[in-house]
């Protein structure tokens, strides 16, 4: 690296507000939702979900942001680019993302579009179907990276979800640059199934061109990367071309390839399941914890597990008790 890093971690990601509704399998199939999916919505469709969804609650979320929320949470310090409006939503996404610790300087673009939020329905079995609607999001330009922030970041994290607009996936593109020319890791996650079937052929680029250092799947998704529905094939193809494979695999745990050496650990045990939104996204926040403290592999997924654990046993995706804690108690 060419300057010591003063972030742990600084990702490129969406400003959502997650809008969370506990609903019915019904009421999935009335909305024609497919169940446990990310879908992405026009302003429309977001005003029909809203209306017709139950009572409420309003949390910040953004896949990276909430990794990044979890990070800090446990002792990291990161700083977000991502976009959002001047309105109420993005006032209430930019207070809690710093209020968690994490530095948030890009400005909101005006009115219009407005700030994305995520209409959310968790059925009984805790599954969560998402429909996104990205507003502002999708127009963080690439004048928004800060290269100096970036050169400054010893990972930079980026989501796959939000590669579905221009504007961000030309950000993202510049912050890969940008931190490979400076020495940084570059971790990526796939985000959802429904993302590699949309950009399949370029996150394939990424990896194959030698861009991604980290890279986050879960078992339904490297498989669907890999064109296979063989596990330990999609595995196996994926880790030759990055330094570090991680895979979540819900309650069978987690799996973690470096140099070769695959690491299992099994999943952390939870009382009881109430919302999954954010597993994924916390279980980044405790690897690359792990990860930056230079853990071995085992304990980087241990605390991911953790992380995942305690996000899936209340309702939203930002952590409320005190990962560190966990963390101390679990691995001393």
């Amino acid at each position: 690296m060419t300057t010591e890093a003063r972030y742990d971690i600084v990702a490129i990601g969406n400003a959502i507000v997650d809008v969370i509704s506990q609903s019915n399998d019904d009421f999935l199939e009335e909305e024609q939702l497919v169940k446990g999916s990310m879908a992405l919505i026009d302003a429309d469709r977001a005003e029909e979900l809203y209306r017709d969804m139950g009572p409420a609650r309003e949390i910040s979320g953004g896949s990276g942001s909430n990794t990044l929320a979890g990070a800090s949470t446990l002792g990291r310090q990161c700083a977000l680019i991502a976009q959002v409006a001047d309105d109420q939503l993005g006032e209430v996404f930019a207070h809690d993302i710093r209020a968690t610790g994490i530095d948030f300087d890009v400005p909101p673009i005006g009115k219009e579009p407005p700030t994305g939020r995520c209409l959310i329905f968790v059925t009984p079995d805790a599954q969560r179907t998402m429909n996104t609607f990205l507003g502002a999001s999708q127009f963080l330009p690439p004048a928004a990276v800060d290269a100096d922030l970036i050169a400054s970041g010893a990972i930079l994290y980026l989501e796959g979800y939000l590669w579905d607009a221009d504007e961000p996936k030309a950000a993202m593109a510049l912050g890969i640059d940008i931190a490979r020319k400076n020495g940084r890791k570059v971790a990526f996650t796939l985000s959802d199934s429904f993302c590699i079937d949309r950009h399949r052929d370029e996150f394939v680029g990424l990896i194959d061109g030698g861009k991604i250092d980290i890279l986050f799947a879960n078992e339904a998704e490297i498989m669907m990367l890999a064109e296979t529905e063989d596990f330990d094939t999609a595995v196996a193809q994926t880790a030759a071309k990055v330094e570090t494979l991680v895979v979540t695999r819900s309650e069978q745990g987690a799996i973690a390839v470096r140099d070769g050496k695959t690491t299992a650990v099994t999943a952390e045990p939870v009382d009881q399941i109430v919302d999954t939104t954010g597993a994924g996204d916390l279980f980044a926040a405790g690897f690359l914890s792990g990860y930056i403290e230079e853990r071995p592999m085992a304990e980087c997924l241990t605390i991911g597990a953790i992380a995942a654990a305690e996000v899936i046993s209340h309702y939203g995706a930002r952590p409320e008790a005190d990962l560190r804690a966990l963390v101390k108690k679990r691995l001393g």
